[in-house]
């Protein structure tokens, strides 16, 4: 394959998503859209330059940090999209095979478009544009077309009324061999009704000069453009009906998909069944056998073999679930490491933590992990029995095989096989509950008054 190079669009304002962040650096699928765009390119080997624009080093600072070896050029004035391309001059000039024009803002296209396009250029092609089908046409360029050719895109307002009954649409994206697109780009004008320099012009220009521009048709879902909340919210929809085919194709049961919310990075093996309103935040690996049961919430966490989680449970901040382990309703893990055949069944807190295998971790057990000031850590050894309502005030250390008395607060370390009761003794006061009632109900009438 000729070598690649990818020139991604990055400079528009989006004002029209009424926010002080970027258009682009709104997440899809919990990656940034810009991010989706450097990921498809770099499935190719692309090289990579982005175009942003004025005072927009948050956007430079998210593309360097997902590819550091991307060239970054400024449009300082939004002149239209071949003046964005002549930006990127440099990258251009020192391009020797295929260039991609790519748009930051459309984060869905496929690594099957990209290779379309490719393969029409390794096949002799000029350019290759990228045309698709929207339900309503409106707004958008069309392909004025003959035959598998491409002779010209006419923008909307540019267009005649006939013009405007094709559906063929224009996607923005276009390939071109390197030099075809330096014999074009500098003779681009701006003679339209917004009087900006459109790259789509550089099909008439050349066809004129006996070029071939093929095109071709791409799924209209994988194109929507990330311009304002509504297009967000689409292009999330879409991305979560992407992998949900992907992940169920993969060999997992989604007992009901449309409720199961992944990232884009999230890993699932064989066999494993997600239960209805299952959200999975970035950075989660979960290992084959798991059962995620319904309303848990996953985020930058490993889950191993076997593994039982919910419903109602919170995985986060770094936690890493051994084989087998099970975290039943309403159990948060953060930042924590739990081994093998652990059992933390209800109602607890496990933040901070090392807790070996076999071990069980009562119900309303808490580890005060916060002073209010820093984080410690609390270590719980292999077969371990915390009894319910344990507050274990870390940093603090339970040796293998301890018990630790239900109700206890553990403030200090606890040996081996030893015992822990850190609870005020029982003390009962015969017919005293009759006063404490008849105490409550003068003061509930005194407020009645």
């Amino acid at each position: 394959m000729a070598e690649l190079l990818s020139i991604i669009l990055a400079a528009g304002e989006g004002t029209r998503m009424k926010s002080a962040l970027p258009k682009v650096l709104h997440p899809v699928g919990g990656l940034p859209v810009v991010s989706h765009v450097l990921r498809t390119a770099q499935g190719f080997g692309s090289k990579v330059a982005v175009v942003v624009g004025p005072n927009h080093e948050a956007v430079e600072a998210a593309v360097t940090r997902f590819d550091p070896s991307c060239q970054i050029a400024r449009q300082e004035q939004r002149l239209g999209t071949a003046h964005a391309v002549q930006q990127a001059r440099a990258a251009l000039e020192a391009a020797s095979g295929h260039v991609l024009v790519l748009y930051a803002d459309t984060p869905l296209v496929t690594a099957r478009t990209i290779g379309n396009i490719v393969s029409k250029l390794d096949d002799g092609a000029d350019m290759v544009v990228v045309g698709f089908r929207p339900g309503n046409p409106t707004g958008y360029g069309r392909l004025l077309t003959e035959g598998s050719q491409v002779r010209a895109i006419r923008e909307h307002k540019d267009a005649t009324d006939a013009e405007r009954q094709i559906g063929l649409c224009n996607s923005g994206i276009i390939g071109f061999r390197s030099d075809a697109l330096r014999g074009v780009i500098d003779r681009i004008g701006n003679e339209n009704a917004k009087g900006e320099y459109y790259l789509t012009d550089a099909v008439e220009l050349a066809t004129g000069d006996g070029q071939r521009v093929d095109f071709i048709e791409a799924d209209a879902a994988e194109l929507v453009g990330v311009d304002n909340r509504e297009k967000l919210a689409e292009a999330e929809a879409t991305f979560q009906q992407f992998k949900r085919k992907e992940i169920m194709a993969a060999g997992v049961t989604l007992r009901d998909p449309n409720s199961v919310w992944f990232s884009w990075d999230t890993e699932i093996g064989r066999d494993v069944t997600i239960f209805p309103n299952v959200v999975f935040g970035p950075g989660v690996k979960i290992a084959d056998n798991v059962e995620i049961r319904a309303f848990c919430d996953v985020e930058d966490a490993v889950i191993g073999e076997g593994a039982s989680i919910g419903p109602f449970a919170r995985i986060r901040g770094g936690a890493e679930l051994g084989p087998n382990v099970h975290l039943g309703n309403f159990v948060e893990v953060k930042k924590s490491k739990i081994g093998a055949g652990t059992k933390a069944g209800h109602l607890s807190y496990l933040g901070d933590a090392e807790i070996g295998a076999k071990t069980n971790i009562g119900a309303g057990t808490i580890t005060c992990n916060y002073d209010g000031v820093n984080k410690d850590r609390t270590i719980i050894g292999d077969n371990v029995f915390i009894g319910s309502n344990a507050s274990l005030v870390a940093p603090v250390s339970i040796g293998d095989g301890a018990y630790t008395a239900s109700g206890s607060v553990i403030t200090e370390d606890v040996p081996a096989d030893a015992l822990a009761l850190g609870r005020a003794r029982q003390e009962n006061k015969p017919g005293y509950a009759p006063k404490l009632k008849q105490r409550a109900l003068a003061k509930k009438a005194a407020k009645g008054k």
